[in-house]
């Protein structure tokens, strides 16, 4: 083993402890967390000293067993590899297929994150070993998704234009909920009021829209919450109400 694999996997080591310490409210002997772990009761040891290093708050000692007080938090650059990688995956998919804000956000994003990487995990992030694969589809999207996430955090009614799939043109005000991100575009799922109902309305047959004043009169999570029921049950799913 090299020392960048050894570090990684003293790493995945020390993140394994903190589990398994979390799995006991009282303490626990060194015997069974070495035999959890998989591990000498010497590797054990020295993983403790290096949490309690790190600010753990690790009472106990050999022959009494050990307890990890609540409250302790890891900084965000202890991942796994399988973690790394799957924030590496993720970012470049956004950056691949997200409106411009949402990708040069996710290219920022990992980029600070890499910046206070250890310089194992840097070396996952710059192999380059994941890639995302072209997409078949080229969305015409003339929308301000920037506007419709704004709307949506701040639970406030859009005001739209809408375009149907028989070109019928309507005005709408909506209450949007939630995003779904397709390869081949992408969806606002919403209460329409005009329908009196949960709608999904595809971004490109929106030739625009307005944040009203208004917050909308529903709570945001249970708007969710009916739209997953309605889902379940095949009545409001949005592959069955938009295509691509």
């Amino acid at each position: 083993m090299d020392l960048v694999e050894a570090s990684i996997s003293r790493a995945e080591r020390i993140l394994s402890l903190i589990e398994e310490f979390r799995r006991h409210r009282r303490p626990v002997s060194g015997n069974d967390l070495a035999q959890a772990l998989g591990v000498s009761i010497r590797t054990l040891y020295r993983d403790i000293a290096s949490l309690r290093a790190l600010g753990a708050g690790i009472e106990g000692e050999p022959g009494v067993g050990y307890v990890l007080r609540s409250g302790f938090l890891l900084p965000p650059v202890m991942f796994k590899v399988e973690e790394v990688d799957a924030l590496i995956l993720g970012s470049r998919w956004v950056a691949d297929r997200a409106d411009k804000p949402l990708a040069e956000a996710a290219r920022k994003a990992m980029a600070r994150l890499t910046a206070v990487m250890p310089n194992e995990l840097v070396d996952c992030v710059e192999a380059q070993y994941l890639l995302v694969g072209p997409s078949e589809y080229s969305l015409q999207e003339t929308v301000d998704m920037p506007a419709v996430r704004r709307a949506i955090h701040r639970e406030r009614k859009l005001l739209i234009h809408y375009s149907d799939s028989t070109g019928k043109n309507s005005e709408r005000v909506i209450w949007p909920f939630l995003l779904s991100y397709f390869d081949g575009g992408r969806l606002i799922s919403a209460w329409c009021e005009l329908r009196d109902g949960i709608r999904h309305f595809r971004t490109d047959r929106i030739a625009s829209l307005s944040e009203t004043s208004s917050r909308y009169p529903r709570r945001r999570r249970d708007l969710t919450k009916l739209w997953r029921e309605s889902e379940s049950s095949g009545r409001c799913s949005p592959m069955t109400t938009a295509t691509f």
